[in-house]
């Protein structure tokens, strides 16, 4: 091919859909998509560091191999955040600092990189998060702090902050993320990109897994067009043999979903965090009015709602026992596949002083918490059935903040579980009921930080999402804007 039918600026904007049909159509090449790629990571994550393992050497050779399976992705490039999601051969660290001294390996692709392979895409690295994803900013003492590209001395969130920033740098159009407390939503709020977190068990976890942190954490990818989210989510969605349980399946693929006239729906919104008695910060009280009042005008019910349930004590009451206790069940597990006894002072801070608090939760304690959460998130699912067909919040309670002010070491670490807690309110309750939630670009500061809305449906409803979300991408555009630190 003597000439791209695109520029390369142009190129680093088409989303994973319109790259793919370039492919297709016989007019870029996958090896072409993949060298466009690697040329804007290293241009860019020397500034960003959102790109810890580059795995150049196999893109380029998976996309150029006769096998490169022929689906609806077929040579686009993507990256993997380096958490769940573990591909054969590849070094993967989950930001632990004992697992890149030791240069651990992984033995095999998970049932979702297994998938990403068989739609086509090529991976071409994986990317920046806080050590073993708890931290709402990306900022591990093993790779150091990636930046938002929107802002570089601001936090791209967290934890698939690495991810989001690669996404709205342009350096890919899709990177993997996953989503224990709002690690999906929140770094496409702090970077301006489109963030689904799935209903739970949407997708696989294994083969390692069946649920994977008492069952709060969803899988998916951060994205710049609900079509791609939509796309993508297609590809993966589905129980694996094994899988303890399975969301039930949608009607029609949810690619069929996007530009469907979503009806007029009951929307509700709030911007109290939940538990608390004040509102979130000024920015993201006006992020929610801005879009109610859009919706409004796209012809939905909309008017405030205390979603009372929202507030009720068990939800933060367990968190500490329940997430202390998962921090000494990872320091386990890792001990156990390297042969040597991981302890707390091999964490982080924060993380170290939870899995030391951790190691003496009893059994009954955890059940305890667990109970508690289930019974809490039945009294918050019943909004669905009687109040609202999708609620309206912030995804963060704020702007995303400066680096540094939530760094690793930048305070007692019980002072950091407090700050984090407070960041992931309006996130997580959705991580405990298993609702499918996304956060939005829809919105900027005065001085152009990107500030996300939450909008949640009820559980296995993605359909109602990416009707709504779709329909609000074609009435306030965001493909168009891009950060000032990007391709």
């Amino acid at each position: 091919m003597t000439e791209s039918p695109v520029s390369s600026e142009e190129l680093a904007w088409l989303d994973a859909t319109a790259q793919a049909d370039l492919v297709r159509r016989g007019l870029l090449t996958p090896r072409e998509l993949v060298e466009a790629a690697i040329e804007r990571i290293e241009r860019l994550n020397g500034t960003l560091n959102a790109v810890i393992t580059p795995l150049y050497e196999k893109a380029l050779a998976d996309a150029e191999a006769s096998g490169l399976p022929h689906g609806p992705f077929r040579g686009v490039p993507m990256l993997l955040k380096d958490a769940l999601c573990q591909t054969a051969g590849d070094p993967y660290y989950g930001g632990m600092r004992a697992l890149r001294d030791r240069g651990w390996r992984a033995h095999e692709d998970s049932t979702l990189a297994a998938r990403f392979r068989s739609a086509g895409f090529v991976f071409c690295g994986r990317t920046n998060l806080p050590e073993l994803a708890t931290s709402v900013t990306t900022e591990p003492l093993a790779h150091g702090a990636t930046r938002n590209p929107w802002a570089l001395d601001r936090s791209p969130g967290g934890s698939s902050g690495g991810s989001a920033a690669a996404v709205a740098a342009g350096m890919v159009p899709v990177a993997h993320g996953n989503d224990m407390a709002g690690s999906i939503r929140m770094p496409a709020s702090a970077c301006g990109v489109v963030g689904l977190k799935p209903t739970r068990a949407r997708s696989s976890l294994g083969p390692q897994y069946g649920e994977y942190w008492g069952g709060v954490t969803h899988e998916h990818v951060l994205t710049r067009s609900v079509r791609d989210t939509a796309a993508v989510l297609d590809v993966t969605a589905g129980a694996a043999v094994g899988d303890p349980y399975a969301a039930a399946p949608p009607t029609r693929p949810y690619r069929e979903e996007v530009g469907v006239d979503p009806g007029a729906l009951r929307i509700g919104f709030r911007s109290v965090p939940p538990g608390g008695t004040d509102l979130a910060h000024k920015e993201c009280v006006a992020a929610v009015e801005h879009v109610a009042r859009l919706l409004d005008g796209l012809g939905h019910h909309v008017e405030p709602t205390p979603a009372a349930a929202l507030d009720a004590p068990e939800l933060f009451q367990a968190l500490p026992t329940l997430f202390s206790a998962l921090l000494a069940w990872e320091l386990e597990q890792w001990s156990q596949r390297l042969g040597e006894q991981l302890e707390p002072a091999d964490l982080e801070p924060m993380n170290g002083a939870l899995a030391e608090a951790g190691r003496s939760v009893t059994a009954a304690q955890w059940l305890s918490g667990i109970q508690a959460w289930q019974k809490w998130a039945r009294g918050v699912a019943g909004l669905w059935e009687t109040e609202v067909d999708v609620l309206l919040t912030p995804t963060l309670p704020s702007p995303p903040p400066r680096l540094g002010e939530l760094a690793p070491d930048a305070k007692a670490p019980m002072d950091l579980v407090a700050d984090v807690a407070g960041s992931i309110a309006f996130t997580l309750p959705f991580n405990v009921t298993g609702q499918p939630a996304v956060s939005l670009p829809l919105y900027r500061t005065s001085d152009g930080i990107p500030i996300g809305v939450q909008l949640v449906a009820a559980y296995g409803r993605e359909d109602v999402l990416i009707r709504l979300a779709s329909q609000l991408e074609r009435a306030a555009p965001w493909s168009g804007v891009h950060p000032p630190f990007s391709a």
